[in-house]
Protein backbone atom coordinates (compact mmCIF):
# COMPACT_ATOMS: atom_id res chain seq x y z
CA UNK A 1 0.00 0.00 0.00
CA UNK A 2 1.35 3.41 -1.01
CA UNK A 3 -0.40 6.58 0.18
CA UNK A 4 -3.59 4.61 0.86
CA UNK A 5 -3.52 2.95 -2.57
CA UNK A 6 -3.14 -0.81 -2.94
CA UNK A 7 -2.21 -2.01 -6.42
CA UNK A 8 -3.81 -5.37 -7.18
CA UNK A 9 -2.35 -8.14 -9.31
CA UNK A 10 -4.14 -11.40 -9.97
CA UNK A 11 -2.35 -14.72 -10.43
CA UNK A 12 -5.12 -15.77 -12.84
CA UNK A 13 -3.99 -13.03 -15.29
CA UNK A 14 -0.68 -12.72 -17.08
CA UNK A 15 2.21 -11.00 -15.32
CA UNK A 16 3.64 -9.94 -18.70
CA UNK A 17 2.16 -6.43 -18.35
CA UNK A 18 4.01 -3.64 -16.57
CA UNK A 19 1.07 -2.34 -14.54
CA UNK A 20 -1.35 -3.59 -11.91
CA UNK A 21 -4.76 -4.76 -13.09
CA UNK A 22 -6.68 -2.86 -10.42
CA UNK A 23 -6.20 -0.40 -7.59
CA UNK A 24 -8.02 -0.13 -4.27
CA UNK A 25 -8.14 3.06 -2.22
CA UNK A 26 -8.60 2.79 1.51
CA UNK A 27 -11.33 4.93 3.05
CA UNK A 28 -11.85 7.66 3.91
CA UNK A 29 -10.29 9.04 0.78
CA UNK A 30 -10.27 12.21 -1.28
CA UNK A 31 -10.49 11.65 -5.06
CA UNK A 32 -8.83 13.84 -7.68
CA UNK A 33 -9.73 13.66 -11.37
CA UNK A 34 -7.51 15.47 -13.83
CA UNK A 35 -8.21 16.80 -17.27
CA UNK A 36 -5.97 15.38 -19.92
CA UNK A 37 -2.46 16.74 -19.45
CA UNK A 38 -1.15 18.10 -22.75
CA UNK A 39 2.35 18.81 -24.12
CA UNK A 40 1.98 22.59 -23.74
CA UNK A 41 4.61 24.99 -22.47
CA UNK A 42 3.88 27.95 -20.19
CA UNK A 43 2.88 30.08 -23.19
CA UNK A 44 0.41 27.42 -24.42
CA UNK A 45 2.55 26.23 -27.32
CA UNK A 46 2.86 22.55 -28.22
CA UNK A 47 6.40 21.33 -27.46
CA UNK A 48 8.47 18.62 -29.14
CA UNK A 49 6.51 18.68 -32.40
CA UNK A 50 6.74 15.27 -34.08
CA UNK A 51 8.38 13.62 -31.03
CA UNK A 52 6.18 11.17 -29.11
CA UNK A 53 8.64 10.67 -26.25
CA UNK A 54 9.41 14.39 -26.02
CA UNK A 55 5.74 15.26 -25.79
CA UNK A 56 5.11 12.49 -23.25
CA UNK A 57 7.88 13.97 -21.07
CA UNK A 58 6.19 17.38 -21.00
CA UNK A 59 2.77 15.77 -20.51
CA UNK A 60 3.96 13.90 -17.43
CA UNK A 61 5.59 17.02 -15.97
CA UNK A 62 2.34 18.92 -16.57
CA UNK A 63 0.31 16.08 -15.04
CA UNK A 64 2.51 16.08 -11.93
CA UNK A 65 2.03 19.86 -11.63
CA UNK A 66 -1.75 19.56 -12.01
CA UNK A 67 -1.86 16.85 -9.34
CA UNK A 68 0.33 18.93 -7.04
CA UNK A 69 -2.11 21.83 -7.37
CA UNK A 70 -4.86 19.49 -6.17
CA UNK A 71 -2.82 18.21 -3.21
CA UNK A 72 -1.79 14.92 -4.83
CA UNK A 73 1.18 13.40 -6.68
CA UNK A 74 1.92 10.58 -9.10
CA UNK A 75 2.19 8.09 -6.22
CA UNK A 76 -1.49 8.81 -5.42
CA UNK A 77 -2.67 7.85 -8.93
CA UNK A 78 -5.06 4.90 -9.10
CA UNK A 79 -5.72 4.99 -12.89
CA UNK A 80 -4.35 6.66 -16.00
CA UNK A 81 -5.50 6.82 -19.58
CA UNK A 82 -2.79 7.53 -22.16
CA UNK A 83 -3.88 8.83 -25.56
CA UNK A 84 -1.42 8.73 -28.48
CA UNK A 85 -2.30 10.19 -31.88
CA UNK A 86 -1.04 7.28 -33.96
CA UNK A 87 -2.04 3.88 -35.26
CA UNK A 88 1.57 2.64 -34.98
CA UNK A 89 2.36 0.49 -31.96
CA UNK A 90 5.96 1.82 -31.88
CA UNK A 91 4.64 5.35 -31.34
CA UNK A 92 2.37 4.19 -28.52
CA UNK A 93 5.26 2.35 -26.88
CA UNK A 94 7.54 5.42 -27.17
CA UNK A 95 5.00 7.49 -25.22
CA UNK A 96 4.22 4.63 -22.82
CA UNK A 97 7.87 4.17 -21.85
CA UNK A 98 8.06 7.80 -20.72
CA UNK A 99 4.81 7.53 -18.75
CA UNK A 100 6.04 4.37 -17.02
CA UNK A 101 9.39 5.99 -16.19
CA UNK A 102 7.60 8.84 -14.44
CA UNK A 103 5.36 6.44 -12.51
CA UNK A 104 8.38 4.44 -11.28
CA UNK A 105 7.49 1.49 -9.06
CA UNK A 106 3.94 2.82 -8.69
CA UNK A 107 2.55 0.88 -11.65
CA UNK A 108 -1.09 1.96 -11.39
CA UNK A 109 -3.65 0.47 -13.79
CA UNK A 110 -3.62 2.23 -17.15
CA UNK A 111 -5.20 2.17 -20.56
CA UNK A 112 -3.08 3.00 -23.63
CA UNK A 113 -4.98 4.09 -26.72
CA UNK A 114 -4.08 5.05 -30.28
CA UNK A 115 -6.43 7.79 -31.48
CA UNK A 116 -6.91 9.66 -34.75
CA UNK A 117 -6.10 13.13 -33.40
CA UNK A 118 -5.92 15.22 -30.24
CA UNK A 119 -7.13 18.73 -29.49
CA UNK A 120 -4.13 21.02 -30.00
CA UNK A 121 -2.10 21.71 -33.13
CA UNK A 122 0.70 19.14 -33.48
CA UNK A 123 -0.36 17.32 -30.28
CA UNK A 124 0.60 13.64 -30.17
CA UNK A 125 0.19 12.64 -26.49
CA UNK A 126 -2.28 13.28 -23.65
CA UNK A 127 -2.61 11.62 -20.23
CA UNK A 128 -5.48 11.86 -17.75
CA UNK A 129 -5.44 10.45 -14.25
CA UNK A 130 -7.51 9.66 -11.19
CA UNK A 131 -5.71 9.98 -7.86
CA UNK A 132 -6.69 9.33 -4.26
CA UNK A 133 -5.34 11.10 -1.18
CA UNK A 134 -6.20 11.04 2.49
Amino acid sequence: MTNGVTLVRNDDLTDAVDYAYAAVASMPARAVWTAGACPLDDAGNTVAVGDYAGQAERVMRNLATALEGAGANLQNVVKTTVYVASSRQDDLVAAWNVVRAHMGDHDAPSTLLGVACLGYDDQLVEVEAVAVTH
